[in-house]
């Protein structure tokens, strides 16, 4: 079990069960689990989420970049290449259209940080829209279900500027490219490869990218200090990290205030992470495709040709996929339960071992220990001591300070590194 606490508040609990499968629970947010399924050969997770009594399924494929096993976003179905043409080309005029958000309380909430186009000259702007909107109702109802502080018109708030929105939707663009090409693959009965749809294809390309946070994030900047990124957040990736990096420095470009991290600040994010990013924006404009098929020609969107009507084709590998869980709601919410006895006891056992409360100053007895093998120094990676010592027994995750316990010594990372051990 791995209980991550955010700056602004959240936690997110991870738990790798007995047969392989995760589940991810988080108060306010959708949970799932995982389980992973073979197609021809090759590695997939299927995610069952669940809801306030909805659930869905989201597919991923397994690759490694830099040594570092990530998942990326595998859609279950593809539309016809009518319908790319039309959500990708300009329409012929540009249209307004009514969202109907004016007395949401989201909206209210995060309209000096939010403007959303007056009008439409593509589905690319549309979906922009689409993508931060999702993301900061989810914001929004998790903050509120969770009881967090929220950070709206705080000091150093940086909105979402007409230049940066532009970046986005060059990206959505871009995406509706990748999954038009995808879906002729799939179509012919190829495999797709993951490389190409991950942060492969996105650093080799020589172009810099935005990335939109779909959940909250705690991240370290070039100053070594803590701060948070959340829901619909801009990134930019100025230049790709080097071959094999773990990580990549990435520009703010835009900010809630409050405990996030400041416009123009450079921060160090994990490709992991950048990759859950792509995913989400992914999985967004999947989800914006198909209520933009349904509600074409409404509300004052133009009718999309025959040919972009047709029905989207399940992809091949969803027939392999493991069926749904038949309680993973319930497990979902017992993790949660769970977490909280689990993580009160490790942090009394940490406590009564050092003397200092988790998060304070160790006093001078409890200094890094001379008797410690001379393979854990301070600075060496999480990798380093996981290669040296194995995997803990325990971790106690709290951001970007991490405390991992063997049976006879403590190890305490920050930012990554070392940086006490007793």
């Amino acid at each position: 079990m791995d209980v991550h606490h955010g700056l602004n508040g959240s936690r997110q609990v991870s738990v790798r069960r007995a047969d392989g499968s995760r589940v991810y629970a988080e108060r306010g947010r959708p949970g799932y689990v995982e389980r992973g399924f073979h197609h021809n050969g090759r590695d997939y997770n299927r995610r069952s989420y669940y809801y306030h009594g909805r659930a869905y399924d989201r597919y991923y494929r397994g690759y490694y970049y830099g040594g570092v096993y990530m998942n990326v976003y595998a859609p279950g179905y593809y539309y016809g290449p009518g319908f790319y043409g039309w959500a990708y080309n300009p329409w012929y005029a540009p249209v307004a259209y009514s969202w109907g958000w004016g007395g949401a309380p989201w909206f209210g909430f995060y309209g000096a940080y939010f403007t959303p186009y007056p009008v439409y000259a593509s589905a690319s702007f549309w979906l922009t829209d689409y993508l931060i909107s999702t993301s900061l109702q989810a914001a929004y109802q998790a903050n509120q279900e969770a009881a967090l502080a929220a950070q709206q018109n705080a000091a150093g708030q940086a909105p979402l500027t007409p230049e940066t929105k532009q970046m986005i939707a060059d990206e959505v663009k871009a995406e509706l490219a990748l999954e038009n090409a995808e879906a002729q693959q799939n179509a012919q009965n190829q495999d797709i490869d993951p490389a190409s749809s991950g942060l492969t294809r996105l650093f080799a390309d020589g172009h810099p990218h935005v990335f939109v946070a779909g959940s909250s994030l705690d991240v370290v900047d070039t100053a070594g200090a803590e701060c948070a990124i959340s829901d619909s957040d801009a990134l930019e990736l100025t230049q790709a990290p080097p071959a094999n990096a773990t990580s990549a420095n990435l520009v703010v470009l835009s900010s809630k205030g409050g405990k996030e991290c400041a416009k123009s600040d450079t921060v160090t994010v994990t490709v992991a992470d950048l990759q859950e990013m792509q995913n989400h924006m992914r999985e967004t404009i999947d989800q914006g495709l198909q209520d933009l098929q349904a509600k074409q020609g409404k509300g004052g969107l133009p009718a999309a040709p025959p040919s972009a009507q047709t029905a989207p084709v399940p992809t091949a590998f969803t027939k392999d996929a493991p069926p749904a869980e038949p309680n993973g709601a319930a497990d979902v919410n017992s993790q949660l339960a769970q977490s909280d006895q689990s993580e009160k006891e490790v942090v009394a056992q940490a406590q009564t071992e050092t003397g200092t409360p988790i998060g304070g100053v160790a006093s001078p007895a409890a200094a890094p220990s001379t008797a410690a093998p001379v393979t854990v120094a301070l600075g060496q990676t999480v990798a380093q001591v996981t290669t040296a010592l194995g995997q803990p027994t325990s971790v106690v995750d709290l951001g970007t300070k991490k405390i991992y316990k063997y049976p006879d010594m403590k190890i305490t990372f920050k930012a990554g590194k070392v940086a006490d051990v007793q």
